[in-house]
């Protein structure tokens, strides 16, 4: 399998090129030992050098460019489908012009692959901006759709805090391979390429704050479910996009018929967290998470983990991450929780609502080489094209204006601890009271209501992954627990149909962003998932 370079599809896009200045800078300290070529020839933090910085600021790729070059590694697909509507623009004082009306020429044509180029064809790949109600709503998607059989189930992908549907790009082609099939990614709204409005809250109350700043990632999803007219589907959701599909899946029951959870936060309860004060309303970054380079997660194998965990499954020879944690010592999450205080200056920026993507619009010529601290340690186990091309895509992101970023500080604490944790809730997944509109609600009377049967849960986290893994322990005996309560009364029948149940995967010498580190693996179990729900549907 042979991905194409940047170089093959660069033309479908007219927008201005560059050289690629990390690549280049890579290519020069080859010869250098690791860990000085991590900290670049000056030893600091930031590999790209000023004047490579200052070169792709000027350069100033478009988004859509940025993300074309990433799609163009998928295999078999030489050209992919880009659309140019991408819903935002960088900051500047008067403000975005930028219009998300219906446009021809910004629309990007369906590519089809065929079954003798493509092995797992024939598929169609697609790109396009979906509009929403109101004012400067809109989703950027990609889906991949297989040709001459029947359409029977749907995968949604929900991608992490400040990330972009093109961080899945080692994911499109393996998972849509499933017969029966068609896969969608979203860019969360004022995320990504979807467009950016202002993102505001308005409640003083503390948990009304929290619904409100959840509602306003889920609402988008579940209005863009509504418009592409699917009534169930499967939902894998990463890190941010994890949450709020755990959000989504208890504010709109009935639609699921699997939640795949991949290393996600706001699992685990933290004391500091559920009492911090809250954000005033107005128009964080997690530390690992800049800090933790990949060629070290890649290399080493986690002690802190069981041996037989690594090497034996309860499905197919899979991962599973069942453990001591079911043991009463350690389902308490908090056990392992940092300890405070944290640092001021972290509390503060947090506080005051400053995304770490501030930072980078505010450096202007700066912002490359800064971006360059992170993306030097997360793709520094991938091929030099594929961690250049990923280097550009996420600061033509970061670089976008503000939006759905200043969500992070509503919902979690500084810490990455969530506000309102989502072990207080989880159990409740597939489980929710559905009146005739689709809504959880407890209003309507009992003949116009039914109760879920139960949602299967899958967790998956990174063998050395930053989150807290207890978390998803603690999530797969509550939800395991609460279908036997639930079951405790019902009848040979009522058990035959509930579908409740959960279970955790640890992927193999990944980090947190599973789905990359350890792509092959990662689209392995979830081919198994998605068979697993062809053959219950």
């Amino acid at each position: 399998m042979t991905a194409t370079t940047a170089g093959d599809s660069s033309d479908d896009v007219h927008v201005k090129t560059q050289q690629s200045p990390l690549a280049s800078k890579r290519a020069k300290e080859s010869n250098t030992p690791a860990e000085e070529n991590r900290k670049g020839k000056s030893g600091g933090y930031f590999t790209l050098g000023y004047k490579e910085g200052f070169s792709q600021w000027w350069a100033n790729i478009p988004a859509a460019a940025a993300e074309h070059t990433v799609l163009s590694h998928i295999p078999y697909l030489r050209k992919p489908p880009t659309h140019i509507q991408t819903g935002s623009a960088p900051p500047s004082a008067n403000g975005s012009t930028m219009s998300l009306s219906h446009s021809v020429e910004k629309e990007a044509a369906p590519v089809k692959t065929t079954s003798i180029e493509d092995p797992y064809g024939p598929r169609q790949w697609n790109s396009q901006m979906v509009n929403l109600g109101g004012k400067n709503r809109a989703l950027n998607e990609f889906s991949v759709k297989r040709l001459e059989e029947p359409h029977e189930q749907t995968l949604v992908m929900l991608h992490g805090y400040g990330a972009g549907l093109g961080f899945f790009y080692k994911n499109f082609e393996g998972l849509s391979r499933v017969p029966g099939w068609t896969v969608y990614a979203l860019d969360l709204l004022g995320m990504g390429r979807s467009s950016r409005p202002p993102f505001r809250v308005h409640a003083k109350d503390r948990q009304k704050s929290i619904t409100e700043a959840e509602d306003w990632f889920v609402d988008a999803l579940e209005e863009w479910r509504v418009k592409r007219n699917i009534d169930r589907f499967t939902l894998l959701g990463h890190s941010l996009g994890g949450y709020m599909a755990v959000a989504y899946a208890l504010k709109y029951p009935g639609h699921l018929n699997k939640l795949i959870l991949a290393s996600p936060v706001g699992i685990p309860e933290d004391p500091y967290a559920v009492n911090a004060a809250m954000p005033d309303p107005s128009s964080s970054t997690l530390t690992n998470e800049f800090s933790q380079d990949q060629d070290a997660t890649m290399e080493q194998s986690n002690p802190n983990i069981r041996e037989p965990a690594k090497t034996t499954g309860d499905n197919n020879n899979f991962l599973n991450a069942r453990s001591k944690a079911e043991k009463s010592g350690q389902n308490d999450t908090r056990s392992s929780a940092p300890r405070k205080p944290l640092p001021k200056w972290l509390t503060y920026l947090w506080d005051a609502n400053i995304s770490p993507f501030s930072f980078v619009r505010w450096a202007g010529p700066f912002g490359p080489r800064f971006v360059s601290g992170w993306t030097s340690r997360r793709f520094s186990h991938l091929p030099p094209d594929e961690a250049q091309a990923l280097h550009d895509y996420a600061y033509s992101l970061f670089k976008q204006r503000g939006s759905g970023e200043y969500a992070l500080a509503y919902i979690l604490a500084p810490g990455a601890f969530a506000r309102s944790p989502l072990i207080r809730r989880i159990h409740g997944v597939g489980r929710q009271m559905i009146a005739s509109n689709g809504l959880a609600t407890s209003s309507v009377a009992v003949a116009q209501q039914r109760r879920e049967n139960g949602i299967p849960v899958v967790l998956m986290y990174g063998e050395n992954d930053w989150m807290d893994i207890a978390g998803g322990h603690a999530a797969e005996q509550k939800i395991n627990e609460e279908k036997k309560r639930a079951l405790k009364s019902a009848t040979a029948e009522e058990e035959k149909k509930d579908r409740g149940a959960a279970k955790c995967f640890i992927i193999k010498k990944a980090g947190h962003h599973v789905y990359l580190d350890g792509w092959e693996e990662f689209n392995e179990v979830m081919r198994e998932e998605m068979m697993d729900v062809s053959r219950q549907e």
